[in-house]
């Protein structure tokens, strides 16, 4: 009898110890990390009417339906080298106070409690309001080619790259800086209509160059430095 009494204890211990939690793990099935953000609000190139924005993104999905955060990236340059503003919170949306009459561009990530991430959505850029009506500044130049980092195994190159300014009759001009030295400091072109510059490669070279955009208003934009290889 005793001893189909310690058998009763040992096997009520068992059943209650072996129980699940909260959280049941699947063997088998490996963390996948959440769907890239898409934004929403505000929209690309928009001008905004407040400084005080709101920022709305649809949410991401997880398949392991683990509990997400969303870190918002907010800056003055599109290459997000220095962070404006930062956000982090579990809902899609947020508003955010903001300089006034200044161009930013905005990205999101998603991150699950398991500490995978999503890649950063793409980027969206907008201006904020000023105190009165003023001249708007070009938005920085964006690459189109040759792509960044890239090795081209020809004795010319395209250069191409794109540029958008809120004020939609403002005319757009180029100076084009290019050279082997970085930062390039040559320009090789100046008050050019067109986005795109065809230049001469020599073999086994590092080339650098940049786009500083101008309107018909006296406003210009420095971009970022690009570089390529030649072979």
């Amino acid at each position: 009898m005793k001893n189909f009494l310690y058998l009763s204890i040992i096997s009520i211990l068992f059943i209650s110890c072996g129980g699940g939690g909260d959280d049941p793990v699947t063997p088998g099935v490996p963390n996948v990390a959440p769907t890239v953000p898409i934004l929403v609000s505000p929209a690309d190139n928009k001008l905004c009417v407040d400084n005080t924005v709101s920022f709305k993104w649809d949410k991401a999905t997880d398949t392991n339906n683990d509990a997400i955060t969303y870190q918002i990236q907010i800056s003055k340059d599109n290459t997000f080298t220095q962070i404006d503003k930062n956000f982090e919170g579990a809902d899609n949306n947020t508003s955010l106070v903001l300089d006034k009459n200044m161009a930013y561009y905005w990205r999101i990530k998603a991150t699950d409690n398991k500490g995978l991430a999503s890649a950063y959505s793409i980027v969206y850029k907008f201006y904020t309001a000023g105190d009165a009506l003023v001249n708007h500044l070009p938005f920085a130049p964006s690459l189109l080619h040759p792509i960044l980092n890239s090795t081209l195994s020809t004795v010319t190159a395209s250069l191409k790259w794109e540029a958008t300014d809120v004020d939609t009759t403002d005319v757009l001009t180029y100076d084009v800086y290019f050279g082997t030295t970085n930062p390039p400091n040559k320009k090789i072109s100046e008050n050019k209509a067109t986005n795109a510059l065809d230049v001469t490669l020599e073999p086994a070279k590092e080339y650098f160059w940049r786009v500083v955009v101008k309107d018909n208003k006296g406003g210009e934009t420095v971009g970022q430095i690009w570089k390529f290889k030649s072979n």
